[in-house]
């Protein structure tokens, strides 16, 4: 698994969004993107990320930026968990992991001494011409939405 740097081109790619419209990464050129991967809908850490990011998206989007969730939970998961906690942003499907591929994102993890292969909590901001200007492998879910707004401002 090849991490990304900053300076690096964002791996483009196309995904089915929350509402099962298609949408590629390149659609975003003009504006930033805050691009974040979690591991599963509606659970602890993920909602504490999403939530996070929910409270500070006006202040994100003041910043000519987008936040873009992607997890391997399909469209039904993505729209469940986007109305429970009210999140103002688009969820992307990576069921077969590509985009987590593409990113480095999708590795070894363990929990309870079982290894499984899932997705590494990790965020990217990407700025308005495809470039990334910061990579965070291993974010805490806390530290989430303060690190976006710290590089973004």
């Amino acid at each position: 698994m090849s991490q990304l740097q900053v300076n690096d081109a964002a791996p483009d790619f196309e995904a089915v969004t929350d509402q099962g419209e298609t949408v590629k990464l390149h659609d975003y050129r003009g504006q930033r993107v805050v691009l974040y991967f979690y591991p599963k809908d509606d659970t602890s850490g993920c909602t504490t990320q999403a939530c996070g990011l929910r409270d500070s998206y006006p202040a994100i989007q003041e910043q000519n930026a987008v936040v873009l969730g992607v997890s391997p939970d399909g469209v039904t998961s993505h729209q469940k968990f986007k109305s429970k906690y009210d999140l103002p942003f688009t969820l992307l499907v990576d069921e077969d992991h590509a985009i987590a591929d593409a990113y480095g994102v999708w590795g070894e993890k363990s929990m309870y001494g079982k290894k499984y292969m899932g997705i590494i909590r990790s965020q990217f901001v990407i700025d308005e011409t495809g470039k990334l200007v910061d990579v965070q492998y291993k974010i805490s879910p806390k530290q989430s939405a303060p690190t976006a707004l710290k590089v973004l401002g």
